[in-house]
């Protein structure tokens, strides 16, 4: 089978398949965690808490890569064309839930809400109490991510303009020790308190940036060489066996090492393992097999197009589903009802994404269509 590497304009079909897998894994982790379920979905989703980390990896590679892609060819950054896609694509979705869970608390999973300025600002991921705070928590990986948009531009911007690019790497690995260095201050500070420890790992070691960059880092290195040495990418494709092995193996070891998630090894080592381990998983799906999709790629590329409207509604549907079937004699832990919250959390996004994404995007095209 003969593949290719392109300058993709659209959407990778290998990488809709990682994103497609990234949803499934967050949707059943919160299923299995925090609503009712059969015994089955918390064993097998134990480790379905990295898929926001696939996400991460996902996010770096797609926007850096738009991004160099600029530099590229036009020798700079627009902010403007960056800055109004992102808004477009991001901000009419996560403002109408936001507004549902504020203005109807009967969609509150459990727990209050954070503060509703956290939200707008993109700031909820700071600070966040999950003991109490737990409605709407998942919001916490858009927070970094939108960060992100903030900062990258900026700082890819300066390093172009200043002809700074041989000191990226130093900066890449300078933010790496960064992150092994405070995680490893914040456990110790964690684990020295008396009580609440759990409450206070997550809120200094789970939820905030600087234990999620390791992800956004990767997948920008990896745009870096698609767009700047795409012949050594080309080269090292040759070996997309070696590839996946290594993400296996990489995987596995975060895995285990990850089983005790609040151990210093974990809170210190596993982030890092884990995007390493995605990172090659995207690697490995930068060629594009020359062939028609077959089914399960087609359904793979539906789910990997709603699924940021799963994200954002996934855990109020579940809720809302429970409740109310529950009444009818469906029993909320039952296979029957994982079947249903499936059924209606798909058809929610899919609502949302013709009827708020889409129309959106329209809007976007109509008055800048040369973004």
């Amino acid at each position: 089978m003969q593949t290719t590497i392109i300058r993709h304009k659209g959407r990778l079909p290998g990488l809709d398949h990682l994103r497609a897998a990234a949803i499934i894994m967050v949707f059943f982790y919160h299923y299995g965690r925090l609503f009712p379920s059969p015994s089955w979905i918390s064993t097998v989703s134990e480790f379905g808490w990295t898929g926001v980390d696939l996400f991460f990896v996902l996010s770096g590679y797609l926007i850096a890569y738009e991004l160099f892609g600029q530099v590229k060819e036009q020798g700079t950054i627009s902010f403007k064309r960056f800055f109004i896609k992102r808004a477009f694509r991001i901000l009419p979705a996560y403002l109408l839930v936001t507004g549902i869970y504020f203005l109807f608390p009967v969609t509150h999973e459990r727990g209050t809400l954070a503060p509703l300025y956290k939200y707008l600002t993109f700031i909820q991921n700071i600070g966040l109490d999950i003991l109490h705070q737990s409605t709407f928590s998942h919001a916490w990986s858009l927070c970094i991510e939108e960060q992100f948009y903030l900062v990258l531009p900026i700082i890819l911007y300066t390093l172009n303009r200043f002809r700074l690019w041989k000191k990226s790497v130093l900066l890449v690995v300078a933010v790496f020790i960064a992150g092994i260095l405070v995680r490893t201050m914040a456990w110790k500070y964690v684990f020295s308190l008396p009580k609440d420890q759990i409450g206070k790992w997550y809120e200094f070691i789970y939820y905030p940036t600087y234990s999620r960059l390791d992800g956004l880092l990767a997948g920008v290195s990896i745009a870096a060489f698609g767009t700047f040495k795409p012949d050594l990418v080309v080269k090292v494709l040759t070996y997309k066996s070696y590839i996946l092995l290594c993400a296996g193996i990489v995987l596995l070891a975060a895995y285990f090492i990850c089983t005790d998630q609040t151990s210093f090894s974990a809170s210190v080592w596993g982030f890092p393992l884990v995007a390493a381990g995605y990172a090659f998983c995207v690697f490995y799906n930068l060629q594009v097999p020359q062939r028609k999709d077959g089914l399960l790629s087609k359904v793979l590329q539906q789910i990997a197009e709603l699924s940021y409207a799963i994200y954002l509604t996934h855990k109020i549907v579940i809720h809302l589903t429970q409740q109310i079937l529950s009444q009818t004699g469906i029993i909320a832990d039952s296979n029957a009802m994982v079947l249903l919250c499936i059924g209606v959390s798909v058809i929610t996004a899919y609502i949302v994404n013709r009827c708020v994404e889409r129309p959106f995007l329209q809007v976007r095209k109509h008055f800048w269509p040369n973004l």
